[in-house]
């Protein structure tokens, strides 16, 4: 939420897209209900489970008249992240999440885990399963490793600058 503000100052409003079926679902919306608060940002919820249409939700989130969206990243999500990014551009809407397929499928910006690593780290617990350590006995992990990807083609495409300082701070930029 602050990175998004950052690289858009005139940030007023912000649609949030869900999966409320996702368990992390709803610690991540308490987190940026108090950045938003934190950052004088209106947010407008918008759920898309499984068994909803993502042509039904975003009408309403193109009429929620917000200036940008966030995804909360999960499979599901990923999986539309090009139908998101096509409906983003049309709308000129901004569209940030959490995982660099966001931003390499066309949307904004991604600020978030790296998955190559958190997925180096997965093989490393599966081996030691393997090789008899119960997994009861390994610690639990959060990612070590964490980046932000912008496109700067989709930034044009909307029309939109992305500041120095956030684009300096980019681990990837996409031309």
């Amino acid at each position: 939420m602050e990175l998004l503000k950052e690289a858009l100052p005139s940030l007023k409003r912000v649609a949030i897209l869900a999966n409320p079926q996702h368990p992390g679902e709803q610690s991540e919306l308490r987190a940026s209900r108090s950045a938003a608060k934190d950052l004088g940002l209106m947010l407008e919820y918008f759920q898309l489970s499984v068994s909803a249409k993502l042509e039904d939700t975003l009408p309403a989130i193109a009429k929620s008249r917000s200036d940008a969206m966030v995804v909360f990243p999960d499979a599901y999500m990923m999986r539309l992240a090009g139908r998101i990014a096509g409906f983003a551009e049309k709308n000129r809407m901004p569209a940030i999440s959490g995982w660099a397929q966001f931003a390499e499928d066309g949307n904004l910006m991604t600020y978030g885990p790296n998955l190559r690593d958190s997925y180096r780290r997965l093989a490393y617990y599966v081996d030691r399963i393997l090789k008899g350590t119960k997994p009861s006995d390994l610690p639990v992990e959060l990612p070590k490793k964490f980046e932000l990807v912008i496109n700067l083609k989709t930034a044009k495409q909307i029309g939109i600058t992305i500041p120095p300082n956030v684009l300096a701070r980019a681990d990837r930029v996409i031309r």
